[in-house]
């Protein structure tokens, strides 16, 4: 047998008893003849309760620290599953990012991954031993601990997978597999045996929570095949591999985000290269833009509207504003009660109606839409945070997306 990737979320190793039926997995797997690496995320809300702490004791912002203090959580389960895996009869070894030869920029707080040295793992796993990673976490060329920012336990997994040529990268989680929905805004959704990089790009970056977008950029990129399992059960995931069958299924699901604000500058130039600096600016700070749609107005001013998540307000609202002083727009405007919508498959760009047959379902749920963003594998509404599940609900069943293909 090859060698397999194993990640383990927060719920799975959120308690001794979890981190048990985890160490039972592992040894499972690797008696089966099986080269293991697995790569584990804080216990539970373990980050959460950190980052909490941190603001209890400082009202600044310290990116060094705040790394310094996340990455425990991680070094803590590393530790807990090696004991377990041992206790077991199965070998085991627990490496942090730095010790697994995960090299990062220098960002703080959201590090992107630019080498990864595997040799030390390569030797443990020649010795026949399990290892075990901390996820979320590198260390940069200065020889500063640096975390990848959220999902960062993901990207970790995936990134070793590429780098060591492993056959598979299981990510296990508490559910079992991608969905057409969320099961818990809509109970009759259907689990997918199979979806593409492509789709399960759209469906991580447009909201859907089961794995993070930029762990299937570098699945797609290198060709990673990625299996999403529940740790509660044995039963079969989703497989995100290539596209390519011969008739792509029109809609392959749903994805929601309610975690989002809207932000507009109102009455911008309309000159070329305006938007390039808006952006840029914004962009120079590691902020992730979700929507972006421009409208003409009067006297050669144009609105410029986009979404970004939720906890990256507090960076670009005075990024907006100094653009707002510098290329003398009008105002702008800052919205946090807003959702995101979108309907995402391979197949829409070929099939006539669909845009139609959503914005009807969401008339007859009486949901207002207030941006529309669309490509050849999506369509994207923003609407009011009040009403984005029962938007959900009734796009789901006007799609007839329970009943499968």
């Amino acid at each position: 047998m090859g060698l397999l990737v194993q990640k383990y979320g927060g719920t799975s190793v959120g308690s001794p008893e979890r981190i048990q039926s985890v160490a039972d997995r592992i040894v499972r797997t690797r008696r089966s003849g099986t080269d293991l690496v697995v790569v584990v995320s804080a216990m539970g809300d373990t980050t959460d309760e950190l980052a909490d702490l941190a603001r209890k004791v400082s009202s600044e912002e310290h990116p060094r620290e705040m790394d310094m203090l996340l990455t425990s959580g991680e070094r803590i389960s590393m530790a807990l599953v090696s004991m377990a895996v041992n206790d077991r009869g199965q070998e085991a070894v627990s490496f942090t990012g730095s010790q697994s030869g995960i090299v990062t920029d220098t960002s703080h707080t959201r590090a992107k991954i630019v080498e990864i040295k595997g040799d030390r793992i390569r030797e443990e796993l020649a010795k026949g031993r399990v290892v075990i990673v901390a996820g979320f976490q590198g260390v940069s060329r200065d020889r500063e601990v640096t975390t990848l920012g959220r999902g960062g336990s993901d990207t970790t997994a995936v990134a070793l997978a590429a780098a060591l040529g492993a056959e598979e990268c299981e990510i296990y989680t508490d559910v079992d597999g991608v969905y057409t929905a969320d099961p818990h805004v809509v109970p009759e959704a259907r689990k997918l045996a199979a979806v593409s990089y492509d789709e399960m790009l759209e469906l991580a970056s447009l909201g859907a929570k089961v794995l993070h977008n930029r762990s299937v950029e570098i699945a797609r990129r290198f060709g990673v095949p990625i299996h999403v399992r529940s740790s509660f059960n044995w039963n079969e995931g989703t497989r995100i591999r290539k596209g390519g069958s011969m008739e792509e299924v029109v809609i392959r699901g749903i994805a929601h985000d309610a975690d989002v604000a809207k932000i507009a500058l109102l009455g911008v130039p309309d000159r070329p290269g305006v938007a390039a600096e808006i952006f840029r600016a914004v962009g120079g700070y590691g902020v992730n833009v979700r929507m972006i749609v421009q409208a003409s107005g009067e006297g050669g001013k144009n609105d410029v509207t986009f979404a970004v998540g939720s906890h990256d307000v507090k960076t670009v609202l005075p990024i907006v504003e100094e653009m707002r002083k510098q290329l003398g727009a009008r105002a702008f405007v800052y919205d946090p009660d807003v959702a995101i919508i979108s309907v995402v498959g391979e197949g829409l760009a070929t099939s006539p109606g669909t845009a139609g047959a959503v914005f009807d379902a969401l008339a007859k749920a009486e949901v207002n839409i207030e941006l529309i963003s669309t490509s050849s594998i999506t369509i994207t509404c923003m609407v009011r945070q009040k009403d984005v599940e029962r938007a959900v609900r009734s796009l789901h069943q006007a799609l007839r997306l329970e009943q499968g293909p």
